[in-house]
């Protein structure tokens, strides 16, 4: 089993050597393929692209944005929608109209019939779902990557009909957008002018009525207020005014009769009149000439008696005139108080006409307040109908044109260069496998012959009987054999396995490939080795994998983990990333714990630390955390969910890595931990330091089997002794299962595994 592994291990690397044998093989395959492809080249015919984009869900014209075109921005099935309207017959109707459309289709299906006649193409002027099956498979329409801009392709054998359907089928759907948003807009703006209308007639017959209602119960209004208001207001002012005259005449009668018992002359109210003032003047100047005669002459003086008859004539005059006074005072009173009584009735009257005006007027206020809103529901509609009017007039929809389809200069299909190099890759691999499958059938004739069970051991034979004595190595042609006559080196004597070996150093174990053993697709199984999977799952998988196990088994027992002494340290490196180092070293671990062994687990690969998150464990810093705080590296190990199992991981970086392994040596790193039956350290190798792997028992040069060369992992080996290794070793990871039907010879090593 082991042989057969080995050599499935290293089928990589002389796999140039099994090409490079069937060279002849290799070149007239890849020939072959490569001349089919150029003649393919040169056969197929020639197509032409041509590609319009239009942009969808742009803003649509107009003071405000409608919700539905802010609901469409981003939106994907806005995006499917818009393609599925593109590409519907509806529209492929359409384009059978524009100029030269279908000329040029009639003319490219007669340029591309070879046999048959030109019936079938002359049909398509036609027939409407001929047309349709024609160019529907040739148009190609898709957004453009996550923006709202839609490609609109045709292809086709002659440049010009491309070009004329892409941009007919672009035009006409720029058309059908327009058109439709017109329509929308055309039908909303109708109902506007409809609602208008019957608004303007209800207005109307509400004026009408409003201003009938006035007439009929006299609700005309005034200045600054309805009529009977207005009269109301005018008759309390006259009342107010009569009133006050009233009381004014009736306090100058009053005056005037209080006065008379006095004498009337020296009322206030006569005292006003300028006749009474004229008179008294007169009898004044008469009673003093009077007493100016009467000291001169005597009483029958005519003088005397002419100034006596003045006097009396004054006094009489004024008498009448105070008479006089007094009648007008009291015609004033009356009249006033007539006016006054007048005025009430009237105020009577303009009260009730007022009430009985109120609960009209409210009416008149509904009426009015219903006019208004039904004025201004007239102006909004209005208004919303003169801008939907604007709108259709210079819409131009929320699709807009980005570019038209140029005429293609450069053919879309066959393109040289990618078909060439598609022709050389595919002739390298065809010539590769047919050179493989050649070496593989040769090798397989050669093998037929099968050697008698009594005759002398084959290498193949031999593998067994060296697990009970390591020092018959078998011969391998594919890789140097380890004999053990050959003297060990001088300075530094290695332990020999007894597998082959490659550069003087030992094949110490194969690992084989892990694969998951859940159902899959047939195409899932097919891509399931070129698919890498996570550490914690190969883990889980190669503790479940029985062939591992017992390969894990097998190269603990080549390191001597097994006898009794000091701890053995263990070093895990690989030449490139990718080969299974990190996985060889966690496996190797969790085999130890599980048989019992106290283990630790260092993670020196700072670069890619991942050893808390492959074991579950909480956050640390590390051993470059306890480093640098000055801290036991002791404190640093954590605990895993296996009692045997611990782990010290690395930590967070603060520097280069190369840096941080340069200053730090494993023996120093590892020296206050004991109490452990064995120490893995996952680490990349410095570029400095001499003694950085010195008082390691084994470094473990890790190396994938699909590896054709296998020079870096000789660099690792040498690199690894410079830096102070002793005994190096290599294991080849991930190699494939040998089928079981290759040998008769072969049957046996299965047989001791199953």
């Amino acid at each position: 089993m082991r042989q057969a592994a080995l050599n499935e291990a290293f089928s990589g690397f002389d796999a140039v050597a099994r090409i490079w044998r069937r060279r002849g093989v290799f070149a007239l395959v890849a020939g072959a393929v490569l001349a089919l492809a150029v003649a393919a080249l040169v056969l197929l015919p020639v197509r032409y692209l041509a590609t319009a984009s239009v942009i969808i869900a742009e803003q649509e014209p107009g003071a405000n944005t409608s919700a539905a075109w802010a609901q469409k921005i981003g939106d994907p099935a806005d995006m499917e929608s818009q393609l599925l309207v593109i590409r519907s017959p509806r529209l492929l109707r359409q384009i059978m109209s524009a100029p030269g459309v279908v000329d040029a289709v009639v003319g490219e299906c007669e340029r591309g019939r070879l046999l048959g006649s030109v019936e079938a193409c002359q049909r398509l002027k036609t027939d409407v779902s001929a047309f349709i099956d024609h160019v529907d498979g040739r148009f190609s329409v898709a957004s453009a990557g996550r923006s709202r801009v839609i490609n609109i392709s045709y292809q086709s054998s002659s440049p010009e009909v491309a070009q004329t359907l892409a941009n007919a089928l672009t035009q006409t759907f720029l058309e059908d957008q327009r058109t439709e948003g017109a329509n929308s807009r055309e039908v909303a703006s109708s109902w506007l002018w409809q609602e208008l209308k019957q608004l303007d007639q209800q207005l109307r017959e509400a004026d009408d009525k409003i201003q009938k209602f006035r007439r009929t119960k006299g609700l005309m209004r005034g200045a600054n207020a309805p009529i009977s208001s207005e009269r109301l207001t005018s008759i309390g002012q006259q009342l107010s005014q009569a009133e006050a005259a009233r009381a004014e005449a009736a306090a100058r009668l009053q005056e005037i009769k209080s006065e008379q018992e006095r004498g009337p002359t020296d009322a206030p109210s006569v005292l006003q009149s300028r006749t009474i003032a004229d008179l008294k003047q007169q009898l004044t100047t008469v009673s003093a000439q009077l007493a100016s005669a009467a000291g001169v002459l005597g009483p029958k003086h005519p003088s005397i008696l002419a100034l006596t008859r003045e006097q009396a004539t004054i006094q009489q005059r004024l008498v009448e005139e105070m008479q006089t006074i007094a009648a007008s005072a009291q015609k004033t009173f009356d009249a006033n108080n007539a006016l006054v009584n007048s005025l009430k009735k009237q105020m009577d009257t303009a009260k009730a006409e007022a009430g009985s005006a109120s609960l009209d007027e409210a009416s008149i206020e509904s009426m009015v307040r219903d006019t208004e809103i039904k004025r201004q529901q007239y102006a909004e509609l209005y208004k919303k109908a003169s801008e939907l009017e604007t709108e259709r007039r210079v819409l131009r929809g929320s699709t807009r044109l980005v570019s038209l389809a140029e005429l293609p200069s450069k053919p879309f299909f066959p393109k040289k260069l990618p078909f060439l190099a598609a022709g050389v890759t595919l002739a390298m691999i065809f010539g590769v496998g047919a050179a493989l499958l050649a070496d593989q059938f040769g090798a397989r004739r050669i093998r037929q012959p099968v050697p008698d069970v009594d005759s002398a051991p084959s290498p193949q034979v031999a593998a067994p009987e060296a697990d009970a004595a390591p020092a018959i190595v078998p011969e391998t042609p594919a890789i140097a054999t380890a004999s053990p006559d050959v003297e060990a080196p001088p300075l530094a004597p290695e332990r020999k396995s007894h597998l082959p070996s490659v550069a003087d150093v030992s094949i110490l174990a194969c690992l084989p490939r892990l694969k998951s053993l859940r159902q899959m697709s047939a195409l899932g199984a097919i891509l399931q080795g070129h698919q890498p999977l996570a550490i914690p799952h190969v883990l889980r998988l190669a503790s479940e994998d029985n062939e591992f196990q017992h390969t894990l088994h097998d190269l603990l027992h080549e390191l001597g983990i097994e006898q009794p002494g000091r701890p053995l340290r263990l070093v895990v490196t690989s030449p490139d990333a990718g080969d299974g180092k990190t996985t060889t070293a966690c496996a190797l671990a969790e085999h130890l714990a599980a048989a019992g062994r106290r283990v630790l687990l260092v993670e020196c690969d700072i670069a890619h630390a991942c050893f808390a998150e492959i074991m579950t464990l909480p956050r640390s810093a590390g051993w470059l955390g306890a480093l640098e705080h000055g801290t036991p590296l002791r404190e640093a190990v954590l605990r895993t969910e296996h009692p045997s199992l611990d782990v010290l991981p690395a930590g967070a970086i603060h520097g280069p890595v190369g840096d941080i392994l340069d200053a730090v040596g494993l023996d120093h790193l590892l020296g206050g931990l004991d109490g452990y039956d064995a120490v893995i350290v996952d680490t990349p190798l410095p570029s400095r330091r001499d003694d950085f792997l010195a008082g390691t028992d084994w470094v473990i040069v890790c190396v994938r089997s699909d590896r054709s060369l296998i020079e870096p992992a000789v660099a690792t080996v040498n690199k690894s002794r410079a830096l102070g290794a002793v005994d190096v070793g290599i294991v080849v990871t991930m190699t494939d299962a040998e089928p079981r039907s290759v040998s008769v010879v072969e049957a046996p090593a299965y047989a001791e595994v199953g």
